[in-house]
């Protein structure tokens, strides 16, 4: 049985939820774990000062919310984090939150949420992180198209194939998650298990999420040209700060 909290606070291993009642059915919850802000992306730290890296991820969790809010089908966007920083941002924006523990790890955090959400009356759950920088809405609409007729699992690859940049599972809790190196291959071999269908959704946005200095290049490449609309524009693709350059690369 999960425990709820009264208190909008956040402590540890709670969450802010609605209230228990009259549901509708069939709603589907969003999960989005999220990193410390000040801490995330580490690996752009050779071509990001750590103001620039805190700013990308304050970015990024922002438009992840909203793209998600936008879509009628889900019908709750709850973010896991041990960032004080990040869960009120969340709150901010209209999301629900859970306060991961320090000793948690990513895939013990998301069964927690997993099971929150399954207290409802959901039809599944869409794992989705935040450093996808290409998302939009159309994307996710392409995961719950094909997530129809449960049980189902849609598993979206990144660009090698190796980690999984998004997942919806119906119904919620079917499979046990898998996140760590090659994490795509082995949510593919839950569900199977599971005997459920699994449905890949390969599109380019999908694949495409921000974790090394090449994927800066790959993001600006992404972008139609002359599109301002995207959230993503917003911030300016940065060059090499010149206090990491090697000398051979310096003018």
């Amino acid at each position: 049985m999960v425990n709820l909290p009264r208190r909008k606070d956040e402590t540890a291993q709670k969450s802010t939820l609605p209230r228990k009642g009259k549901t509708k059915l069939m709603t589907l919850w969003a999960i989005v774990p999220v990193k410390p802000l000040r801490r995330g992306k580490s690996r752009l730290s050779n071509v990001l000062t750590n103001t620039e890296r805190a700013a990308l991820n304050r970015h990024l969790l922002n438009n992840t919310i909203q793209t998600l809010k936008n879509i009628p089908k889900i019908e709750h966007v709850m973010v896991v984090s041990r960032d004080a920083e990040a869960l009120s941002m969340a709150r901010d924006l209209g999301a629900r939150t859970l306060q991961e523990g320090s000793d948690t790890n990513l895939n013990l955090a998301l069964e927690r949420a997993t099971a929150i959400a399954s207290a409802y009356t959901t039809s599944g759950v869409l794992i989705l992180p935040v450093d996808l920088p290409l998302i939009t809405e159309e994307d996710v609409q392409a995961m719950l198209a094909r997530a129809r007729k449960p049980p189902v699992v849609v598993a979206a690859p990144d660009r090698n194939y190796d980690g999984t940049n998004a997942l919806l599972v119906s119904p919620a809790g079917l499979i046990e998650y898998e996140y760590g190196p090659g994490s795509f291959q082995r949510h593919c071999t839950r569900a199977r298990e599971a005997g459920a269908r699994l449905e890949i959704c390969e599109l380019p946005s999908l694949s495409l999420d921000l974790d090394n200095p090449e994927d800066l290049t790959l993001v600006a490449e992404g972008l139609p040209p002359g599109d301002e609309q995207s959230p993503f524009m917003e911030i300016p693709l940065p060059q090499p700060h010149p206090d990491y350059l090697t000398p051979e690369n310096k003018e």
